[in-house]
């Protein structure tokens, strides 16, 4: 991505581009048409599984107000009792602790560029595709990546973190 190109993508993206393009990742953010606000919004914009969005879960962690962010398979739900016996009790985070904590808008948080390191895990279910898309920093803007590439882009973990499937 070339300068005057990243100069015409919100600030939010933008950091996220500069950090992707700082840990060598291939793929640089493209901004969607329309908003991805949601999982199945990205999915159906990208034309791609449910599954294969990463989204991104903030959380409050009680014992000391930091956030954890959990990013999982855009078809699962995140079990937060699975999480908080990892990473301690969890509260809500609102739109405000979201923002202040990560510097990116609900709809738009990114696994990387954060303004302050979350506590952070990633659902093992995202292993199963070979390509999933992540948000960029804003509600339109992702990028495309390998699930072990998040391993490397964040240092977080694969974990079980995610709802049992009913059978």
């Amino acid at each position: 991505m070339c300068g005057a190109e990243l100069k015409t993508l919100p600030e939010s993206v933008q950091r996220v581009a500069r950090e992707l393009e700082q840990l060598g990742h291939p793929h640089a953010p493209v901004m969607l048409d329309g908003a991805a606000r949601t999982a199945q919004e990205a999915a159906d914009a990208l034309g791609v599984q449910l599954g294969q969005i990463a989204k991104s879960i903030i959380f409050r962690r009680k014992s000391d107000e930091a956030a954890v962010l959990v990013i999982t398979s855009g078809d699962r739900r995140v079990d937060e009792k699975k999480v908080a016996a990892l990473v301690g009790a969890l509260g809500r985070a609102d739109a405000d602790f979201v923002r202040g904590r990560t510097g990116f808008a609900i709809g738009g948080v990114s696994p990387v560029a954060h303004t302050h390191k979350p506590v952070t895990l990633i659902d093992r279910e995202l292993l199963r595709f070979g390509e999933v898309w992540a948000a960029a920093g804003h509600p339109h803007g992702v990028f495309r990546l390998a699930p072990a590439d998040l391993e490397r882009l964040t240092g977080a973990a694969f974990a079980n973190v995610t709802q049992e499937l009913a059978t």
